[in-house]
């Protein structure tokens, strides 16, 4: 029996290849002959470029940078001649920050602007930035001054370094920067924010928006996907004349997806919380796409909206953790990790046994 994972991280919890390995080593104790396939895969956000190095052609490179606090951390992105790929949460991620020292309202996205100014030094002419899992909602102000100070003659995406550049974010998120479906409303309480700091967010946001318009005489304040990563990609499409893409379809075609999944009876998938949202581009929706008539069974850590799931087409909707556990108890690692292989067993015991009765 050949079954596919391609699982998404659970954010600050487990990467995807940790929650694949996981799914894979429940499997593979109901079925040591099962042929399973572990598939990274990202939407652009944590574990972009590990999905995206599934394919040929890659160097990694490495790079100090500065993370959401402005501490020194390292950072990777991948390089392949003209073209780099860069994940902003390897810089300005979530998980760089620990939940108790978590303030959208301080933290910046400057470490994303170093990465991308070291991969132009580099001599990436096109440059792929992936968005997602950012701990900052600073509308890409942090990233505009690491630019800034990377090339001293670049202004308003001017300047002859990077009018040379094209540059490409990929996002499944089509959230304006502001208003109530903006990056502050939608996004930083999740990363912190109380309902004050949320204003704050917003204010500062809509303040830099109507900044820029005036001094470059266009607003791309309210296209999709400007809300992305706490409003980066507002400041890569205003700034940069940045083409969006979506992440998933990107990472999904890059690895050869449906190559992979040829001759699967299943797929597991699955991400930190599965509620109607999933349904709007996540991971998860853009692997059952993929998927045609190979059943797909999701699983979260948190699951809402399950009759929506199921009518979208997911064979099996499933929460990976038993009901009173607590936040802290469920995301921890090691739990998580034992959870899944828990949860892909009783999957694997379902299937066979509708199989059989078949």
């Amino acid at each position: 029996m050949k079954i596919v994972v391609a699982i998404d991280s659970f954010k600050g919890c487990m990467t995807s290849r940790e929650a694949n390995h996981a799914a894979a080593s429940g499997l593979k104790s109901m079925c040591h002959n099962a042929n399973v396939v572990q598939v990274a895969v990202s939407d652009g956000g944590e574990g972009f470029i590990d999905a995206i190095q599934g394919a040929e052609g890659w160097e990694r490179a490495e790079v100090e940078v500065h993370d959401p606090q402005m501490r020194l951390v390292k950072a990777q992105y991948l390089i392949d001649g003209k073209t780099a790929i860069v994940e902003s949460a390897q810089a300005s991620g979530l998980w760089r920050v620990n939940p108790e020292d978590r303030n959208p309202l301080l933290a910046t996205s400057y470490g994303t602007g170093e990465m991308v100014a070291s991969a132009i030094r580099r001599g990436a002419e096109e440059v792929i930035v992936g968005l997602g899992g950012s701990a900052t909602s600073d509308a890409g102000i942090g990233l505009v001054q690491a630019l800034n100070d990377a090339f001293p003659t670049w202004k308003n995406g001017r300047g002859e370094v990077l009018k040379k550049v094209r540059f490409i974010i990929a996002t499944d998120v089509n959230n304006p920067l502001c208003g109530v479906n903006g990056a502050a409303r939608v996004f930083s309480p999740q990363k912190g924010a109380t309902a004050e700091m949320v204003e704050q967010i917003e204010e500062r946001a809509r303040r830099f928006a109507e900044a820029s318009a005036r001094e470059m005489g266009r607003d791309f304040s309210g296209r999709d996907g400007a809300g992305a990563a706490g409003g980066m990609g507002y400041a890569f499409m205003q700034y940069l004349n940045a083409e969006r893409i979506e992440g998933v379809a990107m990472v999904l075609k890059t690895i050869r997806f449906m190559e992979l999944i040829a001759g699967a009876e299943l797929i597991i998938t699955g991400e930190g919380r599965a509620d109607s949202q999933t349904l709007m581009g996540k991971l998860p929706m853009g692997v059952l796409r993929e998927a045609g008539n190979i059943p797909v069974a999701l699983i979260a850590g948190a699951v809402e909206d399950i009759k929506t799931l199921q009518t979208a087409g997911f064979a099996i909707v499933t929460c990976i953790n038993p009901p009173g556990v607590s936040m802290e108890e469920a995301t921890r690692k090691d739990v998580a990790m034992r959870n899944v292989a828990t949860t892909v067993k009783d999957i694997y015991a379902r299937i066979i046994n509708n199989n059989n009765k078949a």
